[in-house]
């Protein structure tokens, strides 16, 4: 059974790098009918944040990227890294390091003017005499000081690491007994029996540490998938102006979860030309050795598509809850299927669609000045008095066809065309001279309310 995790630190947001790992571990697994497993490491007791913490599992809930079992908190789990720093004690695998700071300082120095790789030179690891007095040992463990690490990478291929030049005697605990980062990840992937480890290439260095890290407690070593960052379009690390926003900030902006992980999957990995996936054909198709080599560029304009075909295609039920968040309630609007159908295809965002679905459900509060400039002059007013006339002499409209008759009527005996009439009806209706077809609509503002909002524009225009 496969077996994968998310192990994010929560000393900061989540971002889409972190999300794009997230999905990649969560599809294998689900391929695999196996288990997705979330871990929070939060052993630096100094930078964590609850707050973090929260918005991690709040960026899972939006998503629907749902973990099995309890989430694993690392700093819980202390009493777990001590009992194995020990063994490794015991076993005369690891040792006290009593090497000070100044020792520590002094030795990068000489290495460093000698053009040495700077690491530590191992002055403790057989050592039998008096601990020096005054220092607190950290704990080091015995790495290879010869020969090779190897493994073969799911992405990568056959990676070496030759340890004379990248190793030394590690440390797995710190002077005040906490454990490393690279000790208690190995520790928790195996008491977790994670059997896929997919995460950044950042993380392709430690990978040598911690295979000694399982060697040492004859844990089975995982398989890895290391994968190539996000980069901006210039080539450079994803940053805030780019891209590399909170996730929740992403809802935000108006961007469907779906549209979001759709976008994500597609940074690195393909399926033939196919663009839009659903969550169930990514699990079906998905394997993380048809992942790119090289890294993906972020590009806002595709998920910007993306978003627009989600919007496109979720049913209007879908769309009417996401509008909520927005402000925008229209559950109880007796039209808003029809309102939804008109505006999807114009809307980019949920954002967007909520302001458009505002400028239609809401009588106007102003008119754009410059529509009004060009669209509301000669006879206009005259013409929308005319058709007001009409449309109160003709009764109710219950549909767009119906208004769209009664108008062509109308401006067949006034001998006008569309644009005369078109123009002023929007602006009377939304405020501006945008809308989709002002016969759809008249249709959704209601015949009622048709009537009162072309009064209004009406008597604005002639108090002014």
């Amino acid at each position: 059974m496969v077996v994968t995790r998310f192990a994010p630190s929560p000393t900061g947001y989540l971002h889409i790098g972190g999300l794009r790992t997230a999905l990649y571990s969560y599809l294998w697994s689900k391929k695999n009918s196996g288990k997705f497993l979330l871990r929070i490491e939060d052993t630096d007791l100094k930078r964590n944040s609850q707050e973090a913490a929260i918005a991690i599992e709040n960026a899972f809930s939006w998503t629907n990227l749902s973990h099995d079992g309890e989430i694993i908190y690392q700093s819980t789990r202390f009493d777990i890294y001590r009992s194995y720093v020990q063994q490794l004690l015991d076993e005369g695998k690891a040792y006290r390091c009593y090497m000070s700071r100044e020792e520590l300082d002094e030795l990068r120095s000489t290495q460093t003017a000698s053009k040495i790789r700077p690491h530590y030179d191992g002055r403790y690891r057989d050592f039998e005499g008096e601990p020096p007095s005054g220092v607190e040992p950290v704990i080091r463990i015995k790495a290879p000081q010869k020969g090779e690490i190897s493994f073969v990478d799911g992405i990568k291929g056959e990676v070496h690491f030759n340890v004379e030049d990248m190793l030394d005697d590690f440390i797995i605990a710190r002077s005040d007994g906490t454990p490393t980062y690279n000790f208690v990840v190995t520790i928790d992937d195996a008491l977790m029996n994670i059997t896929d480890v997919i995460r950044g290439d950042d993380h392709l260095s430690n990978t040598p540490k911690q295979i000694v890290i399982y060697n040492a407690l004859d844990f089975k070593i995982p398989k890895f998938y290391h994968v190539p960052m996000i980069l901006n379009n210039q080539g450079k690390k994803l940053s805030k102006r780019d891209g590399a926003l909170d996730v929740m900030e992403y809802k935000n902006e108006g961007y469907l979860p779906e549209a979001l992980l759709n976008f994500l999957v597609r940074l690195g990995w393909s399926h033939g030309d196919q663009e839009i996936f659903s969550l169930e054909e990514m699990i079906e198709l998905f394997n993380p050795t048809d992942i790119n080599k090289s890294a993906s560029a972020y590009n806002e304009e595709k998920l910007i598509w993306i978003n627009s075909q989600y919007i496109k295609k979720l049913p209007s039920e879908r769309l009417v809850e996401e509008l909520e968040f927005f402000g925008v309630s229209i559950k109880d609007y007796p039209k808003k299927e029809e309102l939804i159908e008109i505006l999807r295809d114009r809307a980019k965002t949920i954002k967007e669609l909520a302001v458009m679905v505002k400028n239609i459900v809401n009588e106007p509060t102003s008119y754009d000045e410059k529509a009004c400039k060009k669209f509301i002059k000669g006879d206009a007013l005259k013409n929308l008095e005319a058709f007001k006339q009409t449309l109160v002499a003709h009764g109710e409209c219950k549909s767009a066809s119906e208004f769209e008759i009664l108008a062509k009527k109308f401006l067949e005996v006034k001998g006008l065309k569309l644009k005369d009439l078109a123009q002023p009806i929007r602006i009377a209706m939304v405020g501006s001279a945008v809308s989709p077809s002002v016969f759809e609509v008249l249709n959704i503002v209601g015949y009622n309310n048709v009537i009162k909002r072309i009064e209004k524009l009406l008597k604005g225009e002639e108090d002014e």
